[in-house]
């Protein structure tokens, strides 16, 4: 999961990707998908799965469940309160 500060308030944004860091990089240079262009993105969260196919199921239930996503952002920001973010 990576989030980036859009407007005063965080945003959230879920995927799968083989390489977190390549991933991150393409979002960052406004090359991902649609919702992440022009952004400064940061990842906050990722986990291994031994399959692809377990990997997106655990993907979706995560993109659908906003509860737990806010809960992720939360602690992030509790943890990093100095961090710095920039929107392009």
């Amino acid at each position: 999961m990576i989030i980036a500060k859009r407007y005063d308030r965080f945003i959230s944004y879920v995927g799968y990707a083989k390489s977190s860091v390549k991933r991150l990089n393409v979002h960052n240079k406004s090359k991902g998908a649609k919702f992440t262009k022009g952004n400064h993105w940061k990842l906050i969260y990722k986990k291994k799965y031994l399959t692809k196919s377990l990997a997106m199921k655990e993907e979706y239930k995560l993109k659908k469940n906003y509860k737990l996503r806010k809960s992720l952002v939360k602690k992030y920001i509790i943890k990093n309160e100095n961090c710095n973010f920039t929107t392009l």
